[in-house]
């Protein structure tokens, strides 16, 4: 088994984070995206798609999504769970995180890559070519206050993202504010105290 990623780019935080709370040990290869490996020939021989995090499995199976990865690496090292102990709260993780990576996540990648002159020509994430829109950059810093407001209201009751525990929820919910901090200087409102708490909550869980 191996893990190829880029340990500064957004989504490999997101396993990165997981990987480090769980305490887990995989052999790791860094696909430097600053240098263009992921689109060589060779890297694409193993991901056709060009993109991390990807795991390469025994089986010489590749699983190329942090969704995949983390229910592979969950089931191997069930101490320390990040995706629930019953079908009730996997479900409810599993909701939280498909919410935060279509409304935050997926909103921070359209304002960042259809702005950054890095990313001019190819606007999308691995090997299609396709030129930026800046339409899309605004509808996706739009969506991002707008969700953000959402998320601080639902933070108001509880913990954490999906309950009483901290779980991938809050890692996805952290990765993507990070994310929004340094691509799209966008941070959360002042307003927005319960969010605001809750980020200094889970923080510290990882620290």
């Amino acid at each position: 088994m191996k893990l190829y990623t880029f340990d500064p780019a957004p989504n490999p935080q997101r396993l990165k984070m997981f990987i480090d709370y769980k305490g887990i040990e995989i052999d790791t290869a860094q696909v430097n995206f600053q240098e263009g490996e992921q689109r060589t020939d060779v890297y694409k021989a193993v991901v056709p798609t060009g993109t991390v995090p990807a795991l390469v499995l025994d089986s010489g199976r590749v699983l190329s999504s942090v969704f995949a990865i983390t229910q592979y690496l969950e089931a191997l090292h069930p101490d320390r769970p990040l995706l629930g102990t019953s079908n009730a709260e996997r479900a409810l993780i599993l909701d939280w995180n498909h919410r935060i990576f279509t409304d935050v996540f997926k909103a921070i990648a359209d304002l960042f890559r259809n702005t950054n002159p890095a990313f001019a020509g190819r606007a999308l994430p691995g090997t299609l070519d396709t030129e930026q829109i800046p339409a899309l950059a605004e509808r996706g810093r739009s969506q991002l206050l707008h969700t953000l407001s959402i998320m601080n209201d639902e933070l108001s009751s509880r913990n954490y993202v999906a309950g009483d525990s901290f779980s991938m929820a809050d890692i996805d919910l952290l990765a993507s504010l990070q994310f929004a901090g340094w691509a799209g200087k966008v941070k959360p409102d002042e307003s927005l105290t319960a969010l605001i708490d809750w980020r200094q909550r889970a923080q510290a869980v990882l620290d």
